[in-house]
């Protein structure tokens, strides 16, 4: 049985998934971290050995998690991941949903839900599914592959024909490492000025940067999403030249993020900023300058980073920030 465990993890406590992998580590050493805030965990030799079942599982590492890092979670339990997937979107905040791993159960789970309740099943997709009558799982079900092949593609045919009876070969592949970080900044009132976001940006890069270079891994590209006093959002993500922590890049990423968007009169609620692909810094290839300030800059840094260790976060702040 596979277990889908989504915590509440906000942006500010997303560095948590690796320590709450290592906790299911400690019932199945077969736990796949999926940033940001999802582990799954296969506990088929785990049920053998404790002799519990695996809701009694569930139940447990809900405890650990609660007593560890204060974190709550809900949990689908499931015969493979794209079913425990469902079921933990499924499942109301905090409690455990199980899908029996008969056919009986599985078709009674899948078979009255909407076509886009099914994992990468895009609005596209939907669309030309429901334009043929297929709008659920069910009916989606009982089409012939070859129909779903000629509405779609052969592979992607193949791939709803399998999902649709609740078919997943997918492994859960042991990762505990996490693929990315996020920070977030909430602003005190609906924010028109442009330089109080901006001023909210280097916050965010300056906390990234310290965050990465403290575990030494680098990040490859940059998402920012702002949130407006309506509630509503918008994403733009960009790839960096080069993989790296460096505050000063991030920061020069983060403004032509904030630059293209164009919000001159746009009332924004709050600023996230997400690193992504996250890679050991070690592995990383770093393009060799001849630019003294660009060394100068990185010693600088380095010297802020142990100032910061020893006297806490924000005992060097960059002067926008200290104003």
């Amino acid at each position: 049985m596979i277990l889908c465990i989504r915590f509440r993890l906000g942006t500010e406590r997303e560095a948590l998934l690796p320590e709450l992998a290592r906790l299911a580590e400690d019932v199945s050493p077969l736990v796949q971290a999926v940033p940001p805030d999802t582990l799954l965990v296969d506990v088929r030799g785990a049920l053998r050995y404790f002799g519990q079942d695996a809701e009694r599982l569930a139940s447990v590492l809900r405890v650990r998690a609660l007593a560890h890092t204060g974190t709550a979670c809900t949990i689908g339990v499931a015969g493979n991941p794209l079913l425990a997937r469902m079921a933990a979107r499924q499942a109301e905040p905090g409690t455990t949903l199980l899908v029996p791993d008969t056919p009986e159960a599985v078709a009674g789970f899948l078979h009255p839900r909407p076509v886009v309740a099914l994992p990468g099943v895009g609005p596209g997709t939907a669309r030309t599914l429901c334009a043929y009558g297929l709008d659920t799982v069910g009916r989606l079900a009982a089409a012939p592959l070859g129909t779903l092949q000629r509405l779609t593609t052969a592979r992607t045919g193949r791939e709803l024909h399998e999902k649709a009876h609740g078919i997943d070969r997918t492994p859960v592949v042991r990762n505990a490492a996490a693929q990315s970080l996020a920070a977030e900044r909430l602003f005190g009132r609906d924010e028109l000025d442009r330089d109080s976001q901006r001023r909210a940006l280097l916050s965010l890069t300056t906390e990234l940067g310290l965050r990465m270079r403290g575990t030494d891994q680098v990040t490859r590209a940059l998402a920012l999403t702002v949130r407006y006093a309506d509630r509503s959002t918008t994403t733009r993500s960009r790839t960096l030249p080069e993989p790296t922590a460096h505050t000063t890049a991030l920061t020069a990423t983060a403004y032509a993020l904030h630059d293209a968007l164009g919000l001159q009169r746009a009332r924004v609620r709050a600023l996230a900023l997400r690193a992504e692909g996250l890679t050991p810094a070690e592995h990383a290839a770093h393009q060799l300058t001849f630019d003294p300030t660009d060394e100068k800059l990185h010693r600088l840094e380095a010297a802020a980073d142990r100032a910061r260790a020893r006297f806490g976060p924000g005992a060097v702040l960059p002067g926008t920030l200290a104003a």
